[in-house]
């Protein structure tokens, strides 16, 4: 019997988004349970709840059956025709939106359309999608794996119709309630392996690498290489070692090139660099965070940490050669700050400091600043604070805010809540990801 995974929070933020009018989007990198969140919990949810099965209608573009609906003309009236009982309501699923192309429209003048406005001879899936939303009969869940096409275009193209709903792998609290391992143990093997659903379920370690390997580099690069139509991937193959090397460091396309370039044997453009960092966060795989100056309350515009979106694809890029635990911990706790709904930048503080008779600046990071309705909260990812050296390095920049909000340190381990004499909290990273601290109240 294949074990089932509850992913109860994002099924509760399904069911509290139903008949809201509104299109529902479930973007994520591919594999991580969207189409299983989608297609066999919430769909069990609807079957216990009394819906008809024959009023849930599926179409999964990525399967030959149903590749004519990529079409959206197609798509359309297909589902027209199975929720033509306007007297009863109807779900509608729609699995990997992103395969859907657009069509023109012959029935138009081209003549008659102005140059700025040639995307209007086009019909698109969002075109399609917010004509059904229009029938009052209809609840719509859509699924993507491809954010330049669903999260960065919601707010041009769907306006206030959509409704994103994000999954990411599986969290540690997700993880640790599956299996029967202590706290240490569990976060171990999410250090190494991550949260890949399928990963998880395997229990030959042999196989969960082979596994993550080949999702790596048969999906992931093979479909930027197919969606952009590259030439080869030595390119992006490079930049992805660079980046799964260098998670948690500052870096910029230069930097970038410079590595890749150094990996290959050959040179490449820091614009191809800067290109395919895009491709690379359009498919999940990688997210950015820019750089905030606390004081000067500006961004810098060229200078960005990337992350990998689930440790275990990062580690199996390597080969589980580099087992950085800092940098690991650090890009841990990013993702979870992402899936805990906040919004996350790499904080910097400028201090000045009077060296030989000069007052000389000196720029100190934080690692994570979040910006909540309410109040800021600074944090710090550190292993340990275990000397009072230590302890100084890793507060500094906190204490030179100049403000007197939240500020906490991430420790390695389970450790309790401790609150020193400047306000700072320190409390481990595993009671962080188990959701049993509160951030904003800690």
């Amino acid at each position: 019997m294949v074990a089932i995974i509850e992913r109860k929070q994002l099924l509760e933020e399904l069911i509290g988004k139903q008949w809201n009018g509104k299109v529902k989007i479930i973007t994520g990198i591919r594999r991580c349970g969207k189409s299983f969140l989608l297609s066999t919990l919430y769909k069990n949810y609807l079957l216990k709840e009394g819906v008809s099965e024959d009023n849930i209608i599926e179409i999964a573009l990525d399967k030959d059956e149903h590749s004519s609906y990529r079409n959206p003309r197609v798509l359309s009236a297909y589902v027209k025709e199975k929720t033509n009982e306007r007297r009863q309501r109807y779900y509608v699923f729609i699995d990997e939106i992103q395969l859907s192309y657009k069509v023109k429209n012959t029935d138009l003048d081209e003549r008659s359309v102005p140059e700025e406005d040639r995307e209007l001879l086009y019909t698109t899936f969002y075109d399609v999608l917010n004509d059904l939303r229009m029938q009052d009969n209809l609840d719509i869940y859509v699924t993507g794996s491809n954010s330049k096409m669903l999260s960065k275009d919601i707010v041009t193209n769907f306006r206030d119709r959509g409704s994103e709903v994000k999954v990411f792998p599986l969290s540690f609290r997700e993880f640790y309630a599956m299996g029967n391992m202590d706290k240490t143990d569990a976060f171990e093997e999410y250090l190494e392996y991550g949260g890949m659903p399928l990963a998880v379920l395997e229990k030959n370690e042999a196989e969960k690498r082979k596994y993550l390997i080949g999702l790596f580099n048969n999906v992931y690069l093979k479909d930027i290489v197919e969606r952009y139509n590259l030439k080869d991937d030595i390119v992006l193959d490079a930049l992805v070692n660079a980046l799964s090397s260098a998670v948690g460091s500052l870096t910029n396309p230069t930097k970038l090139a410079n590595t890749a370039s150094s990996l290959m044997g050959k040179n490449t453009s820091n614009h191809t660099v800067k290109n395919y960092l895009d491709f690379l966060e359009d498919a999940f795989l990688f997210v950015s965070a820019s750089r905030y100056d606390i004081k000067g309350k500006h961004y810098f515009d060229s200078i960005k940490k990337y992350y990998a979106m689930d440790l275990g694809l990062r580690n199996a890029k390597l080969n589980f050669r580099q087992q950085e635990r800092s940098h690991l911990m650090e890009n841990l706790i990013f993702i979870e700050l992402l899936r805990l709904g906040y919004s996350v930048d790499v904080g910097v503080v400028e201090v000045r400091k009077l060296v030989d008779g000069k007052r000389v600046a000196s720029q100190y990071e934080i690692d994570f600043v979040i910006n909540t309705t309410r109040q800021k909260i600074y944090i710090q990812s550190a292993l340990n604070v275990d000397t009072p050296e230590k302890k100084e390095q890793e507060t500094f920049s906190m204490k030179n805010t100049g403000d007197s909000f939240r500020k906490i340190v991430l420790l390695d381990g389970n450790r309790k809540p401790w609150t020193d004499d400047d306000g700072i909290t320190y409390v481990g990273v595993i009671p962080f990801l188990l959701g049993d601290i509160d951030i904003e109240k800690t």
